[in-house]
């Protein structure tokens, strides 16, 4: 069976699909439109009762969340060395995945939400003002930790 991956862009779906196209897989992609509300029909609900995305589908393996499954992906595929081979340096892999995901991404997301996705009448100015604040926080850490370094974990 090909690798199926539920997705709409921009979500965090682009993350699994960065992972799939680097690791040079064929996959079918199925899009998933959250402005029409197809990820609150029964037969996606069936796939992620979450009604989230993204979602791989690898034979009898399904999972969510973008980073549990780019982390599947490389460890699958450990041959095309996407992740280190001793445990310290996936540790490190696994630090910086889940600091984009919490520290970077998050506060991003809360942007957005306060923006463009929530209603007018729902959107709180002030959130973004503090939202932005804690990314450039967060990124300015990830931008003293890359000083001098080519790659964000080991030599690879």
């Amino acid at each position: 069976m090909k690798i199926k991956l539920y997705e709409f862009g921009p979500t965090r779906s682009i993350r699994v699909r960065w992972t799939l196209q680097e690791l040079g897989l064929a996959f079918e992609s199925v899009r998933i439109n959250l402005l029409a509300g197809e990820h609150r029909r029964p037969e996606f609900l069936k796939i992620n009762p979450a009604g989230k995305i993204p979602v791989l589908v690898d034979d009898a393996v399904v999972l969510t969340e973008s980073v549990a499954i780019v982390l599947y992906l490389s460890e699958k595929y450990a041959d095309k060395r996407r992740v280190p081979s001793t445990v310290e340096a996936r540790a490190q892999v696994n630090r910086w995945l889940l600091f984009a995901a919490t520290e970077l991404e998050q506060p991003l997301w809360r942007i957005s939400r306060h923006t463009t996705l929530y209603p007018e009448e729902e959107r709180l100015s002030k959130e973004v003002l503090l939202a932005g604040r804690d990314f450039k926080e967060m990124a300015a850490v990830l931008e003293k930790h890359m000083q001098g370094r080519q790659f964000v974990a080991g030599d690879t």
